[in-house]
């Protein structure tokens, strides 16, 4: 370790794959909004028109921080819950705009 790393606590950002799908379980609840923002971003620069969120059943409060960021987000169109093969209401489909 260096000098340049003691006091340093803030985590090293973490380079995902895009695909067309998002599992959020692996994500600390106070990511979640920031990780969807940028998930959409690249997903659509990378031509997806549309992706799968999956914010699992629990009591619903990822589902909501998803819903909000959804319901704002420039680049998306619509979105509903999967269908039950997708996942179901554990899971979110969004259609992102043509760019």
């Amino acid at each position: 370790m260096s000098d340049d790393d003691e006091g340093d606590d803030a985590p090293e950002p973490v380079a995902l794959p895009i695909e067309d799908s998002l599992d959020l379980h692996t994500f600390a609840p106070r990511d979640v909004a920031s990780v969807v923002e940028e998930y959409l971003t690249e997903a659509a620069a990378r031509g997806f028109r549309e992706v799968r969120v999956i914010h699992g059943r629990g009591i619903g409060v990822q589902r909501e921080i998803v819903r909000a960021v959804l319901s704002r987000h420039p680049l998306v169109e619509s979105f509903a819950d999967a269908p039950p093969e997708r996942g179901g209401w554990g899971a979110t489909v969004v259609r992102l705009r043509a760019s």
